[in-house]
């Protein structure tokens, strides 16, 4: 008889990577896998209901930090792997000369003001990129000099992308690594000296302490030796989101080559 466990990926493309990296292990550990997927703030929710035992990935400390302090509150938890290192930043297409734009406070500049598209389209209310824009806007007087900043899917944000990297619209993006469009474009991250944008965050896997048992601790250690990269998760998100290749395809398949590396 299999094991049953409940994974919580947060509901964005490059998280489904990860997290069917990890469900593709636990799989071959002989579990059987449910993937549950949320916005960034119900997944952790659900993990301190234990509606979900593990969650892929959460950010550490910025962007998820608080809400992993709100689970532990009552529900203690264990960090596993180093799935990548991720950030949060403010980006310009390679073709917006960097004498003109190089970083945040640049884009006050009134000729930059002209030819930069005033519209700054991110994803949803709960990610870390959404809440760190939104004190940027603040903070650097974006609202004022004509900028506006809008939440939305991840379609939005990256369609509002492409569609202006097809024109050669100037364009500022609210993104992070890893994420696919680094795959496919050169986007060239503005310096923010004020620290808005959080820090080099790690990405892990957590499980609640309370489902520890559920494993050996040969798995509890092929669990944390998990090692990815922005690289390789911008990589296979790529091949999923824009080349349209099967999900568990991709991760299984990149399993397999690194095991033989």
């Amino acid at each position: 008889m299999s094991k049953q466990i409940t994974v919580g990926v947060t509901d964005l493309s490059f998280h489904h990577v990860a997290g069917a990296l990890v469900a593709n292990v636990l799989t071959e550990m002989g579990f059987e896998v449910e993937r549950v997927y949320s916005p960034h703030e119900a997944n952790f929710q659900k993990l301190k209901s234990g509606e979900v035992d593990m969650l892929a990935s959460a950010w550490l400390p910025s962007s998820h930090g608080g809400y992993k302090g709100e689970v532990e509150r009552t529900v203690p938890l264990i960090e596993l792997g180093l799935h990548y290192e991720p950030y949060a930043l403010w980006g310009v297409p390679e073709y917006v000369p960097a004498d003109d734009v190089r970083e945040i406070a640049d884009l006050l500049k009134p000729d930059v003001v002209k030819k930069m598209k005033s519209d700054i389209q991110g994803i949803n209310p709960g990610a870390g990129i959404t809440r760190f824009s939104i004190k940027m806007m603040d903070e650097y007087g974006l609202n004022d000099a004509g900028y506006r900043f809008h939440s939305g899917t991840e379609e939005d944000c990256f369609g509002a992308f492409e569609r202006a990297v097809g024109n050669k619209q100037w364009m500022v993006v609210p993104l992070w690594k890893p994420q696919f469009l680094h795959y496919q474009y050169a986007i060239r991250e503005l310096a923010e000296p004020k620290g808005l944008l959080g820090t080099v965050d790690k990405a892990v896997l957590l499980l609640r302490q309370d489902k520890q048992s559920m494993f050996t601790k040969d798995e509890l250690q092929t669990l944390d030796g998990l090692k990815f990269s922005n690289d390789i998760i911008a990589e296979l998100d790529y091949r999923v989101c824009r080349e349209g290749k099967p999900l568990d395809e991709v991760a299984a398949k990149w399993l397999a080559a690194d095991r033989t590396a």
